[in-house]
């Protein structure tokens, strides 16, 4: 059975059978209305249960959508409606949602939720985003960086901020995809060890740079994400800032990258906190082709786990 846990975790030729899929998806999909069902139907006769124990817009709707247009319907639980683990275990979850869809997305807090919802379920699981990882955003990022300059292995990639959880799934995909990655952020906020251990053994070239300045000399990407993740408390707003500031994506940083660099981010954004509103609406910022991306990219995923 094939669950989407994490991009580490999912063998190379298959992420790139996905890209490439992603790609041809939307290709065929150019100039047709968005509730216009794919020509073929894949998810025809299945349900797909979307639960998120956190908030979310690109995830929520990007899956739903992805789900209608490959001929299949939707199932969206809360947490608050779930209760995942609080009452029934996890185990007793996985094993009654297997009996009534034929795949489950979530969207949670600890990794150990995921893994233990994969372990105990009959049907493929996908991990939506957790504390740890988020890799379907980086399978659109990967996706969206080659529909602009081509095959990203062997690229420079800067990472500014903090080393988050979707910071830790672009350095997996440094390994699996052949990149090179530089972080650009505080000690404190570094990215996990593990992740960076994977990438170097894949033969990727990690660096670790206090000073975002030299970091983005020959970047063909630079890449951010808000400096408060929606799992840490409000009271450290003030100290991430004052750690962070140096390593707002603006002007002047984008200046010492490659001059046909591309600019990325997650979303949701603080505009004019990690990155400045002249970057993100400037002509190297590909946010938005980004965002679109997340719907081709879960179709994807989606098939290779039902094999379709």
């Amino acid at each position: 059975m094939n669950h989407f846990l994490d991009i580490h975790k999912t063998d190379p030729a298959d992420l790139r059978g996905m890209i490439d899929h992603a790609r041809a998806m939307k290709e065929a999909r150019k100039g047709q209305p968005k509730g216009v069902p794919d020509a073929d139907q894949p998810l025809a006769n299945h349900m797909v249960a979307l639960i998120f124990e956190k908030p979310s817009t690109r995830t929520r709707v990007s899956f739903d959508v992805g789900v209608r247009q490959l001929g299949g319907q939707t199932m969206v639980l809360s947490g608050s409606e779930m209760q995942l683990g609080h009452g029934e275990t996890i185990a007793d979850t996985a094993r009654v949602l297997s009996r009534y869809v034929d795949l489950i997305m979530i969207r949670t807090f600890e990794e150990n939720t995921l893994l233990e919802l994969a372990e105990y379920a009959s049907v493929p699981v996908i991990n939506g985003l957790t504390n740890r990882s988020h890799p379907c955003q980086i399978m659109a990022d990967v996706m969206t960086f080659e529909e602009h300059r081509g095959p990203i292995a062997g690229k420079k990639v800067v990472w500014t901020g903090d080393g988050n959880n979707v910071c830790t799934s672009f350095l997996h995909a440094a390994g699996q995809f052949g990149f090179d990655m530089t972080f650009a952020g505080p000690e404190t906020l570094e990215p996990e060890d593990d992740a960076i251990g994977f990438a170097r053994q894949k033969g990727s070239k990690i660096s670790l740079e206090r000073d975002a300045g030299l970091a983005a000399e020959g970047a063909d990407l630079i890449v951010t994400d808000t400096w408060l993740s929606m799992h840490d408390p409000q009271s450290a707003r003030e100290r991430r800032h004052n750690q962070l500031r140096p390593y707002q994506v603006n002007a002047d940083l984008m200046d010492k990258a490659n001059d046909d660099a591309v600019f990325m981010h997650c979303l949701p954004a603080h505009r004019n906190e990690e990155a400045t509103s002249e970057i993100m609406d400037g002509p190297q910022s590909v946010i938005f082709d980004e965002a679109e991306n997340r719907l081709h990219a879960q179709k994807a995923i989606m098939r290779w786990c039902l094999e379709r």
